[in-house]
């Protein structure tokens, strides 16, 4: 039998997991087939790559050695295969645009822009919640730009080699059903909430801690935090079970409002990424304008919003220079 990189793969996942059965659930594989595998391997090394018990396996001198090298090789074949993907889309960079986002505030009026200015241009959207799903199909080559967001001051992971830039900064806002005590204010403290259930979409982001963070300043740990979609969300909400956290230029459905938190404890940072190395990165400046004017479209809808920027500059679309955005 001829090694090949699924088997490297293999003793890879058996060395990270420290079990076969762990490995094989993992894999997506039987633990008799993986366990076959593992021995085909071992039997085309010469020898066992992992001493076996009750308590789990542990790679032998020769299985050091495999991985040692597997972890070398996988990467750099990954690598291969991202470059490889991205030099295949360079023939026409201009005839298609594919957009991956998280949740995002401001997908819908950005497409809806390009299509109108570039009625020749394909584009098609890809939803995740995981900012680092998103990069790494950047990265490799199966998107051309993520739009996704972070909060404070915090950045995307540098480890895809994304080029990450700003399109606006929002305060957080939160979401109440019309009928709360405190829906007739247009401001409320973080600690007013303090007694309240919350509801939350999953990611892999540090929204989480931050907002954790946040309460924890404010005197308090936030009670049972739901996890749902956005659809589920709203139910909670509606239903009075829970109050949610949303984006500023969220707009809510009947019965639904939107309130800002006083000091605005949190910060939504909404952001445009695509490889430097790619296609897009040729048109990632007019793709970048359009993301901005999207965001001063979904504006229009929120003039009381609208009227509180004017007032907080540090917040909104961010210049740097003539028509320049930050960078993130």
């Amino acid at each position: 039998m001829n090694l090949e990189l699924r088997h490297l793969r293999v003793v890879c996942a058996i060395a990270e997991t420290g079990s076969v059965t762990k490995a094989a659930s993992t894999l997506g594989l039987a633990q008799p087939a993986l366990t076959a595998q593992l021995q085909r391997i071992e039997r085309a090394l010469g020898g066992p790559l992992f001493e076996r018990d009750r308590r789990g396996a542990r790679p032998t001198a020769l299985g050091e050695l495999v991985l040692d090298r597997a972890r070398v090789l996988l990467p750099a074949m990954k690598g291969l295969q991202d470059e490889a993907a991205r030099l295949a889309g360079a023939g026409d960079p201009l005839r298609r645009y594919r957009f991956g986002g998280v949740n995002s505030p401001i997908l819908g009026r950005l497409v809806h822009r390009l299509a109108a200015e570039r009625r020749d241009v394909q584009i098609t959207t890809y939803a995740s919640w995981s900012v680092d799903e998103l990069a790494q199909m950047v990265a490799g080559g199966r998107l051309d730009f993520a739009l996704t967001g972070v909060c404070g001051d915090a950045a995307p992971s540098a480890m895809f080699g994304l080029s990450w830039r700003e399109v606006a900064v929002d305060p957080v806002f939160v979401l109440l059903p019309q009928t709360h005590p405190l829906a007739d204010r247009c401001e409320i403290d973080l600690v007013d909430l303090r007694r309240e259930q919350w509801v939350a979409a999953p990611g892999d982001g540090c929204f989480g801690d931050c907002f954790a963070a946040a309460c924890s300043r404010a005197g308090f740990t936030p009670r049972k935090v739901y996890e749902a979609d956005v659809r589920a969300a709203l139910d909670l909400v509606d239903a009075g079970e829970a109050v949610a956290l949303c984006q500023a230029t969220f707009r809510p459905v009947a019965g639904l409002v939107t309130r800002r938190l006083a000091g605005t404890p949190l910060r939504w940072r909404l952001l445009l990424g695509w490889h430097p190395d790619a296609p897009a990165a040729a048109v990632a400046e007019p793709v970048l304008e359009s993301a901005v004017a999207a965001y001063t479209d979904a504006l229009a809808h929120h003039p009381d919003y609208l009227t509180w920027l004017l007032a907080h500059p540090d917040f909104g679309v961010q210049p740097t220079g003539a028509g320049g955005v930050r960078t993130a």
